[in-house]
């Protein structure tokens, strides 16, 4: 049986320690790129050349291809399409609202039922009464958009998910024209669209290439919207949200699997991946490598911030080790 590509890469450095009452009891290796404003790479951890899965980091251009497409998608509407939404109420709302918009309804989604991603609001809705739900799931945004712009072309809805369709070869386009790399594997992701691979310097190209982007081109759209309403982006109580409302100007965008990229206003960039996909180390080296480039906020801290409890109180940390 061939291996998988990931087989045969080498294992990248530590860059977050799981501390628990003093002593070092895990660790989490992975890859980390940061980017000049004149895009020129400025640090390098491990390889950021190989390829990885980025995940819902892929979907600032996923969105742009809609806008290529056809789509019409403005303000909070084009923020949710390029975002993974916690399925607050106002989340659902607003895809239950697009989807009539564009007279679709929920049967045309070939996203998976789901619960709210966001821990909070899943115990209010399950204690609702509330059930898996294609709508609630937290890329149906992403998809509604999806079917939206096939359906202005007069493509096929049915298909909307293969990637020989006319918008998934859009989104190849787009995402090898702003990685500024070819597209190294196709996959299938966990909301059922299709995967790009690129490496993390490709993907730190393409968040640089969206918030310098014209004004009026569909990656400049897509950052604004995105920097606009933050909140159709994550949700109330996520990261990427808090960076995009207390930092002027920064893109920021998680993915599964601890994939995160992020852009400054001047072109800066970053992208980064932990190797076993462990999301409690992601925030610590974001906040980390958001030191190495100078940004000192709140913020940043209170994102750094992955405290370890025992017996329900604090008694260690995640942290950076870089």
């Amino acid at each position: 049986m061939p291996q998988p590509l990931e087989a045969e890469a080498e294992a990248g450095p530590v860059l977050a320690e799981v501390v628990r009452s003093g002593f070092v009891e895990g660790r989490h290796r992975g890859s980390l790129v940061l980017l000049a404003a004149d895009g020129s790479v400025e640090l390098a951890l491990g390889d950021a050349t190989r390829p990885v899965f980025p995940r819902s980091a892929n979907k600032p251009m996923q969105a742009a291809a809609v806008l290529r497409a056809g789509g019409s998608l403005e303000g909070r509407r084009l923020a949710l399409a390029a975002g993974s939404h916690s399925g607050e109420e106002f989340h659902r709302d607003l895809v239950r609202t697009m989807l009539a918009e564009h007279g679709l309804s929920a049967r045309h989604l070939r996203c998976p039922p789901a619960f709210p991603l966001d821990e909070e609001e899943l115990e209010a809705y399950v204690a609702a009464g509330g059930r898996r739900d294609r709508v609630v799931m937290n890329c149906s945004g992403k998809h509604t958009a999806m079917l939206a712009a096939a359906a202005s072309r007069g493509w096929p809805l049915e298909t909307y998910l293969d990637p020989d369709h006319p918008l998934q070869r859009l989104v190849r386009e787009e995402v090898e024209s702003a990685a500024g790399e070819p597209v190294a594997a196709v996959g299938t992701d966990g909301c059922g669209a299709p995967l790009m691979a690129i490496s993390l310097t490709g993907l730190a190209r393409a968040f640089r290439r969206f918030v310098l982007a014209g004004p009026g081109t569909p990656e400049r759209r897509v950052a604004d919207a995105m920097r606009a309403h933050p909140e159709y982006v994550a949700g109330t109580r996520r990261h990427d949200t808090w960076l995009m409302r207390e930092l002027p100007g920064v893109l920021s965008k998680v993915g599964a699997e601890a994939v995160q990229a992020l852009a400054l206003p001047d072109g800066r960039a970053l992208a980064v991946k932990v190797d076993d996909g462990a999301g409690r180390a992601l925030r610590p080296v974001l906040a980390r490598a958001l030191g190495l480039m100078g940004v000192t906020a709140p913020v940043v801290t209170r994102v750094g911030r992955v405290p370890l409890l025992g017996g329900g109180r604090e008694v260690g940390e995640v942290r950076a080790a870089f």
